[in-house]
């Protein structure tokens, strides 16, 4: 069967190609232009098109680094299918190290964009109509948010059969269902009948080195279960163990002062433990932070200063607690021990 080129902003990827296109997404104030950073693997051989996006918010960079590494193994020279990858979508607020867009909008709720509308508008629309209308399955790279950090994790819309056999084939052992946000860009996927899910993993404007291998092995894992790459000779294969949280939540500051958090991301914890005190500086108004159930710790905050009310310790609930934690455990020491990483870890 003959594979047709790939076409995407005035530039052709011949079969067996790939190139690197820019998306112009208008000029900053200097006149100088503004593109979305596209890189096109277009293989020999008919198949899905994957699109791996990071950077949605421009302060979550483990992302970028996992596509970098990905765009470097050598099995793509033999891909069937495209593979789509944007390190950057949200350009603007890359380059300002900020989550939001210059207009302090959120780029993931401001999906499918307008053409005429706000800067995060427009800058949605443009991503929603050139890269993911050629997308047959999306995976959205993310971290947690400035401050905080969160255990290599899945979150998907578990009702729908796509979304679940993705999740299901990146391999980490923690799957959260998450129904969509409104305006997210996994709701603008939804809307194009594509499957998609959110891989999420570290810390914004931080490298974690566990949670890069994590996305890579993940979309390694993806990319074999659509038949674009071929076995691994190694062969390993999928998690087995994978566990689909019952439910999370977080647990919040009761008072204001400075946190001394003793338990760290990936924890089990029962319902009432100690997670942490908080204390004004002289250590005469003091509070326990408690768990508010039985789980494992996927989320956390690394900043000791804290406000009441604030989100510090984020929880998911599993039938099966003991098992996630040790499984979870051996599956990070698996990614630290393995020897074929192409390059070493970042510290």
């Amino acid at each position: 069967m003959t594979v047709p080129p790939f076409c995407m902003a005035g530039t052709t990827v011949p079969p067996g190609t790939r190139a690197s296109i820019d998306l112009p997404a208008g000029y900053l104030y200097t006149h100088t232009p503004l593109s979305i950073p596209v890189h096109v693997v277009h293989g020999r051989k008919p198949g899905p098109c994957l699109v791996v996006s990071a950077a949605v918010h421009g302060d979550e960079i483990n992302g970028v680094e996992i596509i970098r590494r990905m765009l470097r193994l050598p099995a793509l020279r033999r891909l069937s299918g495209t593979l789509v990858a944007v390190p950057v979508v949200n350009v603007l607020g890359f380059v300002g190290r900020s989550r939001y867009l210059p207009d302090r909008r959120d780029l993931n709720r401001c999906f499918p964009g307008n053409d005429r509308g706000s800067v995060a508008a427009r800058l949605a629309w443009l991503f929603r109509t050139e890269v993911l209308s050629r997308a047959s399955h999306v995976v959205d790279l993310h971290t947690a948010a400035i401050h905080r950090d969160n255990l290599p994790q899945i979150r998907a819309d578990l009702d729908d059969a796509g979304a679940e056999a993705l999740a299901r084939a990146f391999g980490v052992p923690v799957v959260i269902h998450s129904p969509i946000p409104d305006g997210s860009l996994r709701s603008a996927a939804r809307n194009l009948e594509v499957p998609a899910v959110t891989f999420e993993g570290g810390e914004a404007l931080r490298f974690d080195e566990s949670a890069i291998r994590a996305g890579l092995r993940g979309l390694q894992r993806v990319m074999r279960h659509l038949g674009m790459l071929a076995a691994s000779r190694s062969g390993r294969k999928p998690a087995e163990s994978q566990y689909i949280a019952d439910s999370s939540s977080w647990v919040r500051a009761s008072q204001d002062g400075i946190l001394r958090a003793v338990v760290a991301l990936g924890d089990r914890v029962r319902r009432g433990q100690p997670l942490g005190w908080i204390s004004d500086p002289f250590g005469d108004r003091e509070a326990v932070v408690a768990a508010n159930a039985p789980g494992l710790v996927i989320g956390r905050t690394n900043l000791p200063l804290v406000h009441q009310g604030e989100a510090l310790f984020h929880i998911a609930r599993f039938d099966q607690v003991g098992r996630v934690y040790r499984d979870m455990a051996r599956y990070s020491e698996a990614l630290e021990n393995e020897e074929d990483w192409p390059e070493p870890p970042i510290v």
